[in-house]
């Protein structure tokens, strides 16, 4: 997704009118707010753009949770619903990971922070140190135990992403994961940041176990938030220090290979050698960044 939004839909997270605490309630009879309805990771989508609701138009029990105001100062909510049990049931609706790319920025970032609250309700919904319910507050921006008292927020895990090139910068290194083979899928390197490390060694780490190469020189591109389940994709570029040392590791990666810019430029466009990450990837930015020469 690009990183400068374009003019529209504007979105201001209002952190300050958390706090109050009929503050949903007083949003959910306002004409002018607008309801972004989310089923797991997926929302109603017409004519390549989000469908927003009037909150009277959500007649389903929801958690909801307060995502900020447009920039015409109207409220913006999401209204988690039960995730979609039958697929018979998803038709109109569309998931995060493969809708997001054709979406305006500002309407996929509306979308990853509204994915990103529903399945902190879903998951969170008891305190981890005693085990009693922990009942939304801050207008579903945090938890407070009715046990313990303990309040805890929504949680971000960070992840480091790679895309590794040859020293001579003439090849980019790319994996298949174990669950890509069937559809001939290739993609950078990834993997979360453990406690006690650091991005770098991070970046090193996740290299040198699933690609056998080791790196040096990792610049940092940009992030992303990416909810699956709730990371932050920290990206970076990297070099290998012996290209001729890359091999799997057999379990998550089952193959890697050195594409030259010809044959990523064919991917990206959609002609070959392999498929790559989806456009709302923050991979597929890595690997665009590389081919046209701007890592």
């Amino acid at each position: 997704m690009p990183s400068q939004p374009p003019s529209g839909f504007v979105l201001d997270a209002a952190a300050d009118e958390r706090p109050q605490p009929d503050l949903i309630e007083r949003l959910r009879a306002t004409p002018t707010t607008r309801v972004l309805a989310v089923r797991g990771d997926r929302a109603q989508l017409r004519g390549g753009a989000l469908v927003w609701r009037a909150p009277a138009d959500v007649s389903e029990a929801a958690e909801w949770g307060f995502l900020g105001r447009d920039e015409n100062g109207d409220a913006v909510l999401v209204a988690a619903l039960p995730p979609i049990a039958d697929e018979t049931d998803a038709a109109g609706w569309e998931s995060l990971r493969m809708s997001a790319g054709d979406l305006a920025p500002t309407e996929a970032a509306a979308f990853v922070t509204a994915v990103a609250l529903a399945r902190w309700f879903a998951d969170f919904g008891f305190c981890p140190r005693c085990g009693a319910p922990a009942l939304l507050r801050q207008s579903g921006w945090s938890r407070r135990c009715t046990g313990c008292g303990r309040e805890q927020f929504p949680r971000t895990d960070p992840a480091i992403i790679v895309a590794v090139r040859d020293a001579a910068d003439e090849h980019i290194l790319l994996g298949q994961n174990a669950s890509w083979a069937a559809a001939g899928r290739f993609s950078t390197f990834a993997g979360f940041v453990e406690a006690g490390e650091s991005l770098e060694s991070a970046v090193s780490r996740e290299l040198f176990e699933e690609a056998g190469v080791q790196v040096a020189d990792a610049i940092y591109r940009s992030s992303q938030a990416w909810p699956y389940p709730r990371s932050l994709m920290l990206g970076f570029h990297a070099t290998a220090v012996d290209p001729a040392a890359a091999r799997p590791d057999g379990e998550e990666i089952v193959a890697v290979r050195w594409f030259s810019r010809a044959e990523i430029a064919d991917a990206l466009a959609g002609t070959g050698p392999v498929a790559l990450p989806g456009s709302a990837s923050i991979a597929r930015r890595l690997i665009r960044d590389w081919c046209e020469g701007g890592a």
